[in-house]
């Protein structure tokens, strides 16, 4: 299904969206080399609580899962990537985290995800996937505006991503948002200009360019959700939720102030 928002529920997500970003502002300042994941899952747990809104991660069961996730954010650590779940691990100086966080409120979703390096430890590698997909991000919401094609947003990221020279896997992408959390359109991380559906207001996307250093390939973990680069190499992951309007794309997840 591909949801089109009308002005009243566009409002309602702009709250959402800023409710997400939030959070993870809040989060990533509690990233500190010692904090444990079981920590930030329960953190993220009462700052949902606390804003009246409910969370689209603890009880979602796709196909690709292994039941219930079961938490509240997903925390994806160095050779991690996506639905990293969380577990009783504390955080040393220069690991490589990603937090990644979907909340629905009032009835609309927003998705968002920020990889940043814990500690005063920077190795060139953390900081260079970190900014290829903060760049391939900015590029896809710039491709993203009304009458464009999900090819066009879906190219413009995969220019900056293979453009730095990192392997792309299309296994995982954006997505479309909106009342739920995953919806159609899919939104590939590489793709043809000029192809696939034609944006409209009103239409929520939630762009999220990943990569892994080295490889393409996925690895699971024991959990049954988290998952890996197949060689152990480090990853990073960058996510808004978008809102296509008449003058262009919106981001919704923006923190409320500085």
């Amino acid at each position: 299904m591909i949801e089109i928002l009308n002005p009243a529920e566009l409002t309602r997500a702009r709250a959402t969206g800023a409710l997400v970003a939030d959070i993870l502002r809040t989060l990533r300042s509690r990233s500190v080399v010692g904090t444990n994941l079981l920590d930030l899952d329960r953190w993220t747990r009462e700052l949902i609580e606390e804003a009246g809104a409910q969370s689209c991660y603890v009880d979602y069961a796709p196909s690709f899962g292994r039941g219930p996730f079961g938490h509240y954010v997903c925390t994806a650590v160095n050779d991690a990537v996506l639905h990293g779940m969380p577990h009783d691990y504390a955080l040393a100086d220069g690991d490589l985290l990603t937090l990644d966080l979907a909340v629905l409120l009032d009835g609309i979703a927003a998705d968002s995800a920020v990889s940043f390096v814990v500690g005063d430890g920077r190795p060139s590698e953390s900081v260079a996937l970190i900014d290829v997909t903060e760049r391939a991000l900015a590029a896809g919401i710039a491709a993203a505006g009304p009458g464009a094609r999900l090819g066009d947003v879906s190219h413009a990221i995969g220019t900056v991503l293979g453009g730095a020279g990192y392997p792309i896997n299309t296994e995982f992408g954006g997505h479309g948002i909106g009342s739920t959390m995953h919806q159609d359109p899919h939104v590939s991380n590489t793709g043809r200009p000029g192809r696939g559906y034609r944006l409209r207001p009103g239409l929520l996307l939630a762009l999220e360019p990943w990569v892994m250093a080295d490889t393409d390939e996925l690895v699971v973990d024991a959990d049954g959700w988290t998952l890996r680069s197949a060689t152990g190499c480090r990853t990073a992951h960058s996510e808004h939720t978008i809102a296509i309007t008449p003058d262009g794309a919106e981001i919704l997840t923006l923190p409320t102030s500085a």
